[in-house]
């Protein structure tokens, strides 16, 4: 009878989720049910039912459709968010419900009210790579759809299903600014608001070489750029069918900001001579025309994939601390009473990079604030837990252990409000190092890294761990990495101090000593790396010199202590520990 009431066929498979679920119903459990049970009678179902599809699952946090065609699906996808976003800009942030969807074609076993197969796997993955708000899609439903819509395509690259061998292209779907602006409307030709995050457009690059093959490396390459840049959560990108229509022009960059709603804009060109290719890039701001960052590339075309991805990795890596540190200053010049969550946001990094014990007090504040503003609002949380985390190192709080629980709990939230932020997932794992929970913490970590692969910080998280559990060589390598994307990172010194601790386990004494030093050298160098070196040099019977460091550090922490140095350098096997702290009794640590 089983066999009977299965059915297999090939079919259009929409998936949904909640953004966010978790920290809702924890928030206002009968709140968020009641907006919920709404949104399925008001929107969901309606929609559905009006495109032909057929609602399998539909759980508190998402849902399992199938369609008839691609198209319905995708038709009743766009419906689905646009009538979420209209009823949305009425709500305040706290009552606002957002979704993530995800569409494929494929086969699908229908086994009476089940639904599951390839199809099923393809699509929840494609709603996993979904931004909150927006759609994405399998190649084969792009195939069905791409010249029948009135809507552009981002190509997000191939992405690896779990059950597939062979992995899967996917496409995100946002608006068509550039179409937008060519209608007959005076008030289309107006400029578009600029989102509440960083925007940046990524124009096509210029072939400057004369050889025609180059112009598919020059638009791969802002492709790959585009790509990249869409796994920062903290962007707004546009997408590649808006920005390639300037493709072959020389517009005023003031322009192009203004036309496609984003504060920077990135350009480039490229040029060939024999087996070298020279790239250029330049990171302006629109509405001043400033230049912000840029950067020349030289490199042997032994490989031209491997130098593509080489080079694209270092400009993504590059220019999301650019955009962070002039967002900061930003805020920072704002009047108090005009921020909103972003910029109270930004304004609380400044003060956290700072590392002083009155800055870290008030980017608590400012993180805290900015939660007030826009209660799902996953980086607050994430900076909070990162303040947090700070003030436990430094020994600025009183009750540590309170200090520890609160970051964590900090933590637990920013990924219960956004799943795939990577800044949500370093951030509570370097908490979980702090509380011994080594493996955890290396799971969480290994996510960030996962997340947002150009994500520095994720990197030094996952080093931070495998150091504490002793190994050295991964610890040595996520290090490297991590000073390899961002070379001028405002955390470069922990990365430093974090990789000369690893030298120091491998008994690499003259690279420690190397490594700790460049960390002591760097401009906002706080406790740690002068630790480390004055236990290196101790080791290295270097005493007059180890004297000098612990002098060095007890100028920035005049009671340091043993006790102190046990509870921020959490290693897992303790004759590590105790290798490290005998290097500082010989430096002549007090108590």
């Amino acid at each position: 009878m089983a066999e009977e009431r299965m059915q297999r066929r090939l079919a259009a498979i929409l998936v949904s989720d909640v953004v966010g679920y978790s920290g809702m119903m924890a928030a206002d459990e009968a709140g968020t049910l009641a907006r919920l049970k709404a949104l399925r009678a008001e929107v969901f179902d309606p929609v559905t039912e009006r495109h032909g599809g057929r609602i399998f699952k539909n759980t508190g946090d998402g849902a399992l459709v199938e369609f008839g065609s691609a198209f319905d699906a995708v038709q009743a996808a766009l419906e689905v968010q646009g009538d979420l976003g209209r009823r949305n800009a009425s709500l305040p942030d706290s009552h606002q419900v957002l979704l993530r969807i995800g569409i494929s074609l494929g086969d699908v076993i229908i086994d009476g009210e089940d639904l599951y197969g390839n199809g099923v796997n393809i699509a929840a993955r494609m709603e996993a790579l979904a931004e909150p708000g927006e759609i994405c899609i399998s190649t084969n439903v792009h195939e069905h759809v791409s010249n029948s819509m009135d809507v552009a395509f981002q190509d997000l690259g191939d992405q690896t299903v779990k059950g597939l061998d062979k992995p899967v292209r996917s496409y995100r779907l946002v608006p068509t600014a550039a179409n937008q602006q060519n209608t007959a409307d005076p008030e289309a030709t107006a400029p578009l608001a600029l989102p509440d995050k960083p925007s940046i457009a990524v124009l096509p690059f210029q072939n400057m070489s004369g050889d025609p093959e180059q112009e598919f490396f020059a638009d791969g390459m802002a492709e790959d750029i585009i790509t990249g840049l869409s796994r920062y959560r903290s962007l707004f990108v546009i997408a590649r069918n808006s920005t390639f229509a300037y493709k072959g022009q020389s517009p005023d960059l003031r322009d192009v900001s203004r036309d496609l709603g984003v504060r920077y804009v990135l350009e480039g060109s490229i040029r060939k001579g024999g087996s070298r290719i020279r790239l250029t890039a330049q990171l302006i701001e629109g509405s001043s025309g400033n230049h912000i960052w840029a950067e020349r590339y030289d490199r042997e075309l032994t490989d031209i994939f491997a130098v593509q991805d080489e080079i694209t990795e270092t400009i993504v890596a590059a220019i999301g601390p650019e955009i962070d540190q002039v967002e900061r200053e930003r805020a920072q010049r704002l009047p108090p009473e005009s921020l909103d969550a972003w910029e109270s946001y930004q304004r609380g990094l400044w003060h956290l990079y700072r590392f002083s014990e009155e800055d870290n007090a008030e980017a608590q504040r400012l993180f805290k604030q900015t939660a007030v503003i826009s209660p799902n609002f996953a980086p607050a949380k994430s900076g909070l837990t990162h303040a947090l985390y700070f003030s436990f190192m430094h020994g600025y709080a009183q009750d540590r252990s309170a200090v520890l629980e609160e970051a964590f709990e900090s933590g637990r939230q920013a990924i219960a409000f956004d799943e795939r932020d990577a800044d949500a997932h370093f951030a509570l794992g370097r908490i979980l190092q702090m509380k011994h929970e080594l493996d955890a913490s290396i799971a969480e970590c290994e996510a960030a890294v996962t997340y947002n692969p150009s994500f520095a910080h994720a990197h030094l998280g996952l080093g931070t761990a495998l150091l504490f559990a002793g190994d050295w060589t991964l610890a040595i390598e996520s290090f490297d990495r991590a000073i390899r994307l961002s070379p001028h990172d405002p955390l470069l010194w922990i990365v430093l101090a974090a990789k000369s601790m690893a030298l120091l386990g491998s008994k690499q004494l003259e690279e420690a000593e190397k490594t700790a030093r460049q960390a002591t050298r760097q401009p906002t160098a706080e406790l740690s790396p002068y630790a480390v070196l004055a236990a290196i040099l101790g080791q290295s019977g270097k005493d007059a010199e180890a004297q000098q460091a612990m002098a060095d550090l007890l100028r920035i922490k005049q009671d340091i202590s043993i006790s102190h140095i046990e509870q921020i350098f959490p290693y897992r096997d303790k004759v590590n520990l105790e290798y490290l702290i005998e290097g500082l009794r010989k430096a002549g640590i007090p108590h």
